[in-house]
Formats: structure tokens, sequence, C-alpha cells
């Protein structure tokens, strides 16, 4: 592990500070935000009918992030 030159912190790779809790949390959210707009919206039959695949994909993807180290 390489050292930063201002701190005696480990430098965080690019995957590490993506792959963070709150920032998978908040897309999450939004993906479950989406889907939920989606269903009750009253003018395309496609974006209802693909509601509840994108609000249960949300829901997944914050159980398995809220596991994720923070």
């Amino acid at each position: 592990m390489s050292l930063g030159a201002n701190s005696s912190l480990p430098a965080r790779s690019l995957a590490d500070r993506i792959l963070r809790r709150s920032p998978l949390e908040a897309v999450a959210t939004a993906i479950i935000a989406a889907g939920v707009v989606m269903l009750m919206q009253p003018f395309s039959l496609t974006l209802y009918s693909w509601s509840f695949a994108t609000t249960l994909f949300g829901t997944v993807m914050f159980t398995i992030v809220s596991k994720v180290r923070e």
C-alpha cells in the first residue's frame, strides 16, 4: 500500500472510493424512486410495465449495498 504525500493513511484506490455504502445507497434509493414514479405516471404503458422490475431491482440493490462496509 502506498502512502499519500500529506497523510499517514494509505491512499485509496478508485474502486475503494466508488464502492462505498453511502453513494451506492443513494443510487439504489434513486432507482426505487424512479420505479415508483414510473408506476404512478399515466402516459406510457411501457414505463408502467417496467416499474415493478425497476422498483424490485432498486430494493434488492439497497439490501445488498446495506451489507457493504462503510
